[in-house]
Formats: structure tokens, C-alpha cells, sequence
């Protein structure tokens, strides 16, 4: 842990160059005028809220198509998470000197207190606030922040040692780090976010910054079923913990029960949480708060806690039949983990953005899960044409059906539906086709579900 000081002085009379306007580097903007750096925001878009409010504390801006040609003209850059840092003008800017970083980059050098991190392709979020509830129960003043939560670094003064802090952290977040928490999560590994990385190692080898910068004092807690992870383990030289939900480690699932360190902690059927994914997420922030939270706690929140928002969260019954929000599901393996939570076929609503990943995966494991796939968006083609070369191979059927709005694809799928069937949105796919983000996607879906029939 580094003196914050050292920032602030170092920060001083600085040229500063924000990327990204958006909702946590405006805080970040905010918090660097009053530290004395000389701030311009960039952004590709042209309209930007809250710029009135930012002028007047003396910020610049430049916006466009073509914001990024003079960010070499500046000593410091806070990118933006999905700008990456081998972004060519960022490179030109780091050649001449530039000291490149992030909000949350500095946060995790700079914060007193201990820190969580939590990273992985899919049950980042559900991880990320399980732990964070573990630790609020056991009693601990604990922060959200990352992906999730608030802007933490604006609050950097006020963490105190005593303190805890868990963040989520994406690929994008961690490509740069040189320094890691102190108690550090992958839940697994995947084909993802290959529409931004240059291959599966640049994105392999990002998610390992989580860990690779540990003391010896450090915890980390891998997956021992997936192999990505659990080829990982050679590299860590800290605490290892592992988790698995098909033989004993240090957290594990074995006939119906959850334990930790060779401890029950509670039945599967004690569990709120729908699916099977949710117990491994159980069992892996059992492995990151194992020392800091008792088992008594543990156990509480194992059983008392019903979920997060768009994921395979329950939004209506209708005539029978039963609506789910599983927006959050922005890969084929996290649409997978959805489909296996239920106990039928389901009427499933798939398709967004083209994030370069395959589906046949999707189609392999999904097609005995699905009663009929009705398909929108830039990836409608891909993932029928993946679902069509499994049935011919196979000789099984999906009933397929394309639409041309989320508003039309949750009409269609009711119209397919009888009583006792289940419709799930759970697209594989981001969002950004149709939408600013997963939580837009989700709400749209809820207001259709919940006002239109």
C-alpha cells in the first residue's frame, strides 16, 4: 500500500487527459481539478452530460470522431475500460512519455484498505456481491465498486485501513495492472470479449494480472473444474485456494451440501438462488472470505440471499406462464448456465451484438434445454445457422423464429407459449446492437412484460 500523498503531488499542475465521459470518470474529473491537475475530457460522442457543470470548474473538451489524434500532447491518461491500452494512440502517447492508467488501477495502488477482487467470464456480479454481503454480515465496513457499486476512487480519503473494499473487475479493467488484491477471484474462463482482445491469450493473460502481483500474504481462489483456470495454478505465488462442484478442494459441492475447509455450511435446498451456477458461486466466495467471515454468516447469507438484478431474475407469471430476466447473459456460456437452472424446456429470447465469440456451443449444450429460440439482433443468422448444423447432425429440432425488436420477441414467444412454460431472456450476446448496456436491455424487457400484456 502506497501513500495516497505521493499522488497528489504527483498529480499537480499535471496536462490530464480523461477518456470517457461517462458515469464514473466524471467523479474522477471532480475529484482530480481539486488535487490542482489540469483536466480536458475526451469522448467520441458529441453530446455529454453534465458538461455545462464541468466547464465551469474549467474542464476542456474534446469530442468526435476524431477525439483520440492529440492525447499524445498530454503526461497523464485515465482511459476508459474499453479503450485498451494497445490502443495506437495510446501507444504513440505512452512512446513520448505519457503515464497511462485508470481510476480503478489507481484505486487498487493507492486504497488503505484490504481489497477483493473478483474477475471471470461469467457470475462476476452474483461473486462479487455475495462476498460483499458475506463481509457486510460479518460486520465489516465494506465498499462495492468496480463494475459494480459506485466510483470508488472519489472515496479514496475516506477508506480506512479497517476497511474492506470488493470490486468486480472486467478483462479491460485489469490488461494494465502492475499491482493486485489482496484477495483474488477468477470464476472461470471462457471464449469472451475476442471482438476487443486480440486473441484468447491477451484475454487470458489480463484476467492473471488479478493475482500475478500478490505478496505472499495474498489469496487466491481459482476454479478447479475449469481447465483454464486450473492450468493457472503453477503461476500463483500466493495463498491458492480452490473451488469445485465435483470433488473435494478448499470449497466444494458434494451431495447436496456445500462446505468450506472440510465444513458444512448449508444444504442445496436451503438456497434461494435458482441453478447450479449459483451454488459455485456460493462455494467460491465461501473460498474468498474463508478467515474474515464465519461459517454462522456465511450460511445466512447462503440462504437468505435471492439474487441480482437481470440474472434469471423473475419478473411476471402471465396465464400460466412464467417471465425471466437473464439479461446479464452476454455469452453462450452464461446463457447455458441460465437454461440448466430450469427444470423444462424453456422459450428462449437470444441474439444481440456480434462480440466475435461462437455459438456452436450454445446450440451443442442449449438444444435439449430449448422448446423454441426466437432469435433478434446483429447475431440472429449466426446463432440459427449454428442451431440448424446441430439438428442436422443430430436429428433433434428447435422450433426457430425471428424477430425484429425486443418488443416483438417477447409477443412472439408468448404467443408460443402454454401454461406452465417458462420464456427467458438470455440473449449470449452484449448488447450494444439495440442498447446502451445489459441493465437497459433487462428493464426494456420487464416493461414490455409488465405493461404491454
Amino acid at each position: 500500500m502506497r501513500d495516497f500523498k505521493e499522488f497528489k503531488e504527483f498529480i499537480k499542475g499535471k496536462r490530464v487527459a480523461v477518456i470517457g465521459i461517462g458515469v464514473s470518470n466524471r467523479p474522477l474529473i471532480k475529484k482530480l481539478i481539486s488535487y490542482g491537475a489540469i483536466v480536458t475530457a475526451f469522448d467520441k460522442k458529441e453530446e455529454i452530460e453534465a458538461k455545462e457543470e464541468l466547464e465551469n470548474l474549467g474542464v476542456k473538451f474534446v469530442l468526435g470522431n476524431n477525439y483520440l489524434e492529440e492525447i499524445d500532447q498530454y503526461e497523464v491518461i485515465f482511459r476508459t475500460p474499453s479503450l485498451l491500452p494497445t490502443n495506437e494512440y495510446l501507444l504513440r502517447a505512452k512512446q513520448k512519455g505519457a503515464y497511462i492508467t485508470s481510476e480503478i488501477r489507481e484505486l487498487v495502488k493507492y486504497c488503505k484498505g484490504k481489497i477483493f477482487g473478483v474477475t471471470g467470464s461469467d457470475g462476476k456480479t452474483t461473486t462479487t456481491t455475495l462476498i460483499y454481503e458475506m463481509l457486510k454480515k460479518q460486520g465489516y465496513n465494506v465498499y462495492l465498486g468496480g463494475n459494480i457499486g459506485i466510483p470508488l476512487f472519489e472515496k479514496i480519503e475516506e477508506i480506512k485501513e479497517d476497511d474492506l473494499v470488493v470490486l468486480e473487475l472486467s478483462s479491460f479493467q485489469l490488461m494494465d495492472f502492475d499491482i493486485s488484491p489482496d484477495v483474488s477471484v477468477i470464476t472461470n474462463l471462457s471464449p469472451n470479449h475476442l471482438d476487443y482482445h486480440t486473441d484468447m491469450d491477451e484475454y487470458v493473460d489480463s484476467k492473471k494480472n488479478i493475482f500475478k502481483h500478490q505478496s505472499s500474504e495474498g489469496i487466491t481462489v481459482l476454479n478447479r473444474d475449469n481447465d483454464i483456470t486450473y492450468s493457472m495454478r503453477e503461476e500463483v505465488k500466493s495463498n491458492l485456494r480452490m473451488f469445485s462442484m465435483k470433488e473435494n478442494a478448499f470449497s466444494y459441492y458434494k451431495d447436496g451440501s456445500l462446505y468450506v475447509d472440510g465444513r458444512f455450511v448449508c444444504n442445496k435446498d436451503e438456497v434461494k438462488l435458482i441453478g447450479m451456477h449459483n451454488i459455485e458461486n456460493l462455494i467460491t466466495a465461501f473460498s474468498a472470505v474463508y478467515g474474515y467471515v464465519s461459517i454462522e454468516n456465511m450460511r445466512h447469507v447462503a440462504i437468505d440471499f435471492s439474487g441480482v438484478e437481470h440474472r434469471i431474475e423473475f419478473v411476471r407469471e402471465l396465464n400460466g406462464v412464467k417471465f425471466y430476466n437473464d439479461s446479464i447473459a452476454s455469452s453462450p456460456t452464461r446463457t447455458l448456465a441460465g437454461l440448466n437452472s430450469f427444470d423444462r424446456k424453456v422459450i428462449l429470447i437470444a441474439g444481440g451484438y456480434d462480440k466475435n465469440i461462437p455459438f456452436e456451443p450454445l446450440a451443442e449444450g442449449g438444444i435439449d434445454k430449448i422448446k423454441v429460440l426466437v432469435l433478434l439482433g446483429m447475431t440472429k443468422d449466426k446463432i440459427k445457422k449454428a442451431f440448424i448444423d446441430v439438428m442436422n447432425v443430430t436429428g433433434k429440432h428447435v422450433k426457430i423464429i425471428e424477430a425484429n425488436s425486443l418488443e416483438d420477441a417477447v409477443f412472439k414467444a408468448y404467443s408460443e407459449a402454454e401454461r406452465g412454460d417458462i420464456i427467458t431472456l438470455s440473449p449470449a450476446c452484449a448488447s450494444f446492437d439495440m442498447f446502451k448496456n445489459f441493465e437497459e436491455r433487462g428493464n426494456k424487457f420487464k416493461d414490455i412484460v409488465n405493461s404491454v400484456f
